[in-house]
């Protein structure tokens, strides 16, 4: 079995984090920085991670959270924020520093920024919302993968007021509106009901189908 594999067995969604174990910087860094590297539509990358560690804003979080203890226990609290739209200037910027970077410019690649241009901007404003959380969900699932190879507990959660989490970090008033919060941290050593239980997924053949 690979070291991943095994990794990612051992996983799982922690309930109880034990408050006084602290992420180390370096494997916070690790896992952030492959949040960065993942996958995204086009290359846009159109989210960003909000890192929270403040007590007091934490506290403000988990009562629109219902209340769960991992918002406020975990080392690190991690928000999944897309952008609210998809514009012409944030279409750009991304072409612009892919050129920047690279140090020439595509003719292929500047005609798909044009076809990007001609259609993203052009659609529904929560159509493009839509996208762009699916596209935080990527950098989500590779979080998790990050955090299990660093051995750090992280809980995907959903269970939040995406309205009030918008308001709480003023998210809103930077083109943005939160879609996921991933706690940090490491599992307590008792009280935590789904720590000792059996990881169970549908097996494999039930799971997969080749088409050869």
């Amino acid at each position: 079995m690979s070291d991943l594999i095994s990794k990612l067995q051992w996983r799982y969604a922690t309930k109880k984090f034990n408050p006084s174990k602290v992420v180390p910087q370096e494997k916070l860094d690790r896992i952030l920085e492959a949040i960065r590297l993942t996958a995204t539509s086009s290359g846009l990358q159109p989210f960003e991670v909000f890192v929270v560690t403040n007590k007091e804003v934490r506290e403000k979080i988990k009562p629109i959270a219902w209340n769960q203890e991992q918002i406020t226990d975990a080392s690190h609290l991690l928000v999944f924020a897309a952008w609210d739209n998809y514009t012409a200037e944030r279409i750009n910027t991304m072409f612009d520093l892919v050129n920047e970077e690279r140090g020439f410019k595509n003719e292929g690649w500047e005609n798909y920024r044009q076809m990007l241009l001609g259609m993203y901007p052009q659609r529904d404003a929560e159509v493009n919302y839509q996208h762009t959380a699916r596209q935080a969900y990527i950098g989500l699932g590779t979080a998790l993968i990050a955090a299990a190879e660093e051995q750090v507990d992280a809980t995907p959660m959903e269970g939040f007021d995406p309205k009030a989490l918008d308001e709480i970090l003023d998210l809103r008033a930077r083109g943005l509106r939160s879609v996921a919060i991933l706690p940090l941290g490491y599992r307590a050593d008792e009280g935590d009901w789904l720590q000792n239980l059996k990881k169970v997924r549908r097996p494999r053949d039930q799971f997969i189908t080749e088409v050869a």
